[in-house]
């Protein structure tokens, strides 16, 4: 058991072991009543997969250990988490991140999120990537929702 500091310099420790094996700097710590439940590293230039941050991958090993409702947990993370982790950790439940390393540390070295950030506060008509809603459905077949719905009980 310890407490937010040690949680942030065990995902800092992870941070720098993987830069050590060529990873990106970055780490996370999901901890639950006090006992750390998951880690994770930035493994994107090891798996190709631009979704491998670190606080997805822990999420990923808690969600395999606890179920799907992370809520009772929080995320300790070497850096700012970037928007897609942050919507990811709120889907789990979590409630509570904490971070070391923020998008202004970042910045001068290629790692801040903020632009991204900025971005997506922006109307969709007003973001970069072009986001448009098309109501397409397939003939004969039931409502997607509904159908869900139904089949769920």
């Amino acid at each position: 058991m310890g407490n937010d500091e040690d949680y942030l310099r065990e995902a800092i420790a992870l941070a720098h072991a993987n830069v050590e094996k060529g990873g990106r700097p970055f780490g996370a710590v999901i901890v639950r009543n006090g006992e750390i439940v998951a880690t994770g590293v930035n493994a994107i230039l090891e798996t190709g997969d631009p979704t491998s941050h670190a606080e997805l991958n822990a999420i990923r090993l808690a969600s395999k250990a606890l179920g799907p409702d992370l809520g009772d947990c929080a995320v300790f993370a070497s850096g700012h988490p970037c928007p897609m982790c942050m919507a990811a950790m709120r889907l789990a439940g979590i409630k509570a991140v904490t971070y070391a390393f923020s998008n202004e540390d970042g910045a001068p070295y290629g790692l801040s999120t903020a632009a991204i950030y900025e971005d997506l506060a922006r109307p969709f008509p007003e973001q970069t990537m072009d986001i448009r809603h098309l109501p397409v459905r397939l003939a004969g077949m039931p409502d997607l929702y509904a159908g869900w719905r139904q089949r769920q009980g």
